[in-house]
């Protein structure tokens, strides 16, 4: 899931390590929190870290790297983990779990979490926050009857223009499968075969694979590309700039991270306490008015924190989360996900 870390490293200067202090003394609970810097370790600081441990009367270290994963396997392996809770893609936190490497949960002491669809939680992570891979496309280009579904992306009679997609197979794989008409609750476990077969089709057409949540951007603001699968909070960046530019969340793909704790975490118990912490419905609500990521808890829009108008920008929405597909990371972690992964490789080598 390095894409997801990609994103996150691009939204800002990285915070390094930082230190969320408080009067307490220095015997006092604590935990190191790791995150994927910028932008949204920011936002999360003031939203949820903050009040969090204020109101456990904790310190929360923090620490922050664009991509975890390396860093926990060797510190688990070293026996003596100085990180206690990190949040990092979804795929990695169901890894950690089946190699070893992160603490199973029991939900019993994460009420909070509990309480939370099932499709939200493993033994192993709870989702901490959403965003969305959607269409997007420009409206100087398209005025007035815009693209609104993977089909509309893939005819490029109907709508003629320039296009990209992510150089990865995470929600490529998927939109492929909607633009041949899978349904967004049917996709699972994919096929991985007609998937590439619908990508064959397409891919004369498409002008750039991008790399980085960044290009996606860039690409649709500078008019290179006239319709793009980008990250939805790149786009609503672009609009409030005031670029002619849209989305729909029709048929986006929701995509998140999550919150896991390694393996002999030093601060174990604490740890758990902050993590049901993390995903209380204020906290959670808190999250959208500082950065474009939709909550994980959805009774985070039963608090009456997120205005309507914001309500109707964020992926993890009920309406908008109803018109897309939930990607599966349990399918992407397992060895046909992998082999998928793969074949990637060689798709674009052709």
């Amino acid at each position: 899931m390095i894409a997801s870390c990609c994103r996150r490293a691009l939204l800002g200067v990285s915070l390094g390590v930082l230190a969320t202090l408080s009067a307490l003394p220095a015997s006092a609970d604590q935990i190191t929190f790791v995150s994927q810097g910028g932008a949204y370790q920011k936002a999360q600081t003031v939203a949820i870290l903050d009040p969090s441990a204020k109101k456990l009367g904790i310190t929360i270290n923090q620490d922050s790297i664009p991509d975890a994963w390396p860093a926990v396997k060797s510190q688990v392996a070293s026996g003596k983990p100085t990180w206690d809770v990190v949040d990092m893609p979804t795929g990695n936190c169901l890894r950690g779990g089946e190699q070893g490497l992160v603490e199973k949960l029991d939900f019993a002491k994460l009420p909070n979490a509990a309480t939370m669809p099932e499709a939200y939680r493993s033994a192993y992570s709870v989702t901490y926050e959403f965003y969305s891979s959607v269409l997007a496309f420009s409206r100087k280009k398209f005025p007035d009857a815009a693209p609104s579904s993977w089909a509309d992306f893939w005819d490029v009679k109907k709508f003629p223009g320039r296009r990209a997609l992510r150089n990865h197979p995470f929600a490529t794989l998927e939109a492929a499968l909607m633009a041949d008409g899978v349904a967004p609750d049917k996709l699972y476990p994919l096929d991985v075969d007609r998937a590439f077969r619908k990508l064959e089709e397409i891919k004369p057409s498409i002008t750039v694979w991008w790399t980085s949540g960044a290009q996606s951007a860039q690409l649709l603001n500078d008019g290179e590309v006239d319709m793009v699968m980008a990250w939805n909070g790149r786009v609503s960046a672009l609009m409030g700039e005031g670029a002619k530019v849209g989305f729909t969340f029709n048929q986006g793909i929701l995509q998140s991270t999550s919150l896991c704790i390694l393996k002999g975490a030093p601060n174990l118990a604490t740890a758990v306490r902050f993590v049901n912490e993390a995903v209380d419905p204020v906290h959670q609500a808190n999250l959208p008015l500082h950065i474009d990521y939709g909550p994980a808890n959805p009774k985070a829009f039963d608090t009456g924190v997120i205005k309507p108008e914001r309500v109707a920008q964020l992926p993890s929405a009920p309406d908008n989360a109803s018109k897309q597909a939930l990607m599966s990371y349990a399918w992407w972690s397992s060895p046909a996900g992998e082999a998928a992964e793969k074949r990637w490789v060689s798709f674009m080598q052709k």
